[in-house]
Formats: C-alpha cells, sequence, structure tokens
C-alpha cells in the first residue's frame, strides 16, 4: 500500500511524525507541501475521506493564516470558497497530511497515527 506524506522539512510536528513513521517502518511519498501543495481537487478529496471538517485543514498557527485574516473568513465563506483558499498557498494547510488514498489524517498525534495503520 502506498502512502503520500505532506509535509514540510521546517515544521517540528512534520519531523515528529515521519520519525515516527521512520520507527515504525513505514514507508512514505513524501511530499513538500510548500513547493508541490496539493491540487483543489485533491485538497477536496482528501477532506471528503477525511471526515473533518474543512477548517480543520487550516494551519490555524501559521503567518499567512494571521496575515489574511483567515480566522473571520473560515466562519463565513462557503466550503467552494474555503477549498480555493486553501489550494491557493500549501503553507496554508495544516501539515502534515498523510493518505493510503482512503483514510487520511492531518495533523500528528501518535494515538490517530496507530488507529490510522491497524
Amino acid at each position: 500500500m502506498a502512502f503520500t506524506f505532506y509535509w514540510y522539512p521546517k515544521c517540528g510536528t512534520c519531523r515528529k511524525a515521519k520519525k515516527w513513521l521512520e520507527d515504525h517502518g513505514i514507508s512514505v511519498h513524501e511530499v513538500h507541501i510548500a513547493e508541490n501543495p496539493p491540487s483543489r481537487e485533491e485538497l477536496a478529496q482528501l477532506y471528503r475521506k477525511s471526515g473533518l471538517p474543512l477548517k480543520k485543514f487550516f494551519n490555524t498557527s501559521g503567518m499567512k493564516y494571521r496575515e489574511l485574516g483567515m480566522k473571520d473568513k473560515v466562519n463565513t465563506a462557503t466550503e467552494e470558497e474555503l477549498l480555493d483558499i486553501l489550494a491557493s498557498d500549501g503553507m496554508l494547510i495544516k501539515r502534515p497530511i498523510l493518505t493510503d488514498g482512503e483514510k487520511v489524517a492531518v495533523g500528528f498525534k501518535e494515538e490517530e497515527y496507530q488507529k490510522f495503520f491497524e
């Protein structure tokens, strides 16, 4: 089974997730989220398969999020508008994102990664 791991190498949480994957012998196809962000269509698929609210896909602690005043926008924008915004800049996307094409994990919590691989 192929796993895709969207990450930002300078992100501490991403590095922890990558180490967890390595420690568990799980190889992934790494995608630098800022240099090669998922397309709008890919984001829509990830969102739908995740079962999470779309606003969970935003990197709320990022500078871009604050610069663009996204806090208010995520509560008022339509799903289509939010997908357009996310697709416009990889730094707006919460990371890491791990997917096998069916399941999707957003962010990194050890317990969630364990469940992902059960």
